[in-house]
């Protein structure tokens, strides 16, 4: 029996949360719609949500707020929906932990199609716990710890330390890296990942000051060495 997953739609202007609703239904998942955020963080903590539509222009409460708080309790997957298309803004919801990011004006069938991407992916990382030399990384919880401490990561830094862990002595290019972790947001320059991997170093070291894993291939970009 297939599994119809759970979509919640949270988008106020009546037009666009019309056809979102009768796209995914025609797609075969179950949906509920808000028209503001005032309900949203507690229908997600009471009830199984598998994806998020998100508008990010709320009369309420705005989609980054939301977003945000809900990555306090939740890691459900997030797609932003929105009509601003300046690079801070898809920055900001992708660096608060949004998994997607789409402007409007949209086609509904792209809608769904990313949606599917991203519930197959988020279905892939079910009950993967990845341990290596003192970490301990767990996709379901996102979580991590090193020496059974927690790490505070970011949710980019979480990916990048989850690609790392997961390809000992592999070189990523700073490419490769935005690659895997900003689903092909090409405007985002590889500087943003120097920024994430010295954040990262700084974490793993106030827990383990003797530990520098992560190292820089001149040239190239960065790999862990464990």
């Amino acid at each position: 029996m297939m599994t119809k997953y759970h979509i919640l739609i949270v988008e106020d202007e009546p037009a666009i949360a019309e056809v979102l609703c009768a796209y995914c239904t025609a797609a075969g998942y179950s949906i509920k719609h808000f028209s503001s955020g005032q309900t949203v963080l507690a229908y997600i903590k009471d009830n199984n949500v598998d994806l998020v539509l998100l508008d990010l222009m709320l009369p309420d409460i705005d989609g980054v707020t939301l977003c945000r708080e809900t990555r306090l309790f939740s890691q459900v997957p997030i797609i932003m929906v929105t009509a601003k298309n300046e690079e801070i803004d898809r920055l900001i919801g992708l660096e608060i932990g949004a998994d997607d990011y789409i402007c409007k004006p949209f086609s509904p069938r792209e809608v769904i199609a990313r949606i599917k991407v991203i519930l197959r992916r988020a279905g892939n990382l079910n009950d993967k716990i990845i341990r290596q030399s003192g970490f301990e990384l767990n996709m379901q919880k996102f979580n991590v710890t090193l020496h059974n401490q927690p790490l505070d990561l970011t949710p980019i830094e979480f990916k990048i330390l989850e690609r790392f862990l997961a390809n000992i002595n592999r070189v990523f290019s700073r490419q490769e890296i935005m690659d895997s972790v900003y689903d092909g947001f090409e405007e985002i320059s590889d500087r943003n990942i120097d920024t994430h991997i010295k954040n990262i170093r700084k974490k793993i070291t106030a827990v383990a000051a003797d530990m520098n894993p992560i190292v820089s291939v001149y040239g190239v970009g960065y790999k862990m060495e464990c």
